[in-house]
């Protein structure tokens, strides 16, 4: 079983319909047969709940809709590297590459592990995709 970064953009895809949902459910497919396992810096559990509640204080979703993401969300299981752990590498991503920490926890946590990311993130695989071919947009995910 192969590991993969997951973000949250790829994440709220499994659960809310937007471009590239096809995709991400591709992804959680493979994670529920068995071909890949997840995982991710803890900063995805907070930036999905975030998500989460912009859609449903701004966009309209409904609160049991919110509150039933929520908890299908936490029964994925992804194995979780502390923000505290990565946090150097990330912040030295960043400034090389001037993107977010938060991005960079998880590129630095795909080096780390030596897997691959797949964000839907387009920016982000423009501006570093060609310094690290591990990170994979999630249209181009196989």
């Amino acid at each position: 079983m192969a590991d993969l970064v997951v973000d949250s953009s790829v994440a709220i895809k499994w659960f809310v319909v937007e471009p590239y949902t096809a995709e991400a459910r591709q992804i959680l497919d493979d994670y529920q047969t068995g071909i890949i396992s997840f995982t991710a810096p803890d900063l995805i559990y907070a930036e999905v709940g975030n998500i989460i509640w912009k859609k449903q204080q701004y966009q309209g979703l409904a609160a049991d809709d919110a509150q039933d993401i929520i908890t299908e969300f936490r029964k994925i299981k992804i194995r979780v590297t502390t923000a505290e752990v990565l946090l150097e590498d990330a912040y030295q991503l960043a400034v090389k590459h001037q993107r977010t920490v938060y991005d960079s926890l998880y590129l630095a946590l795909s080096l780390r592990q030596q897997c691959q990311f797949v964000t839907a993130d387009e920016k982000l695989v423009n501006t570093i995709g060609s310094f690290y071919p591990n990170v994979i947009w999630l249209p181009k995910w196989q």
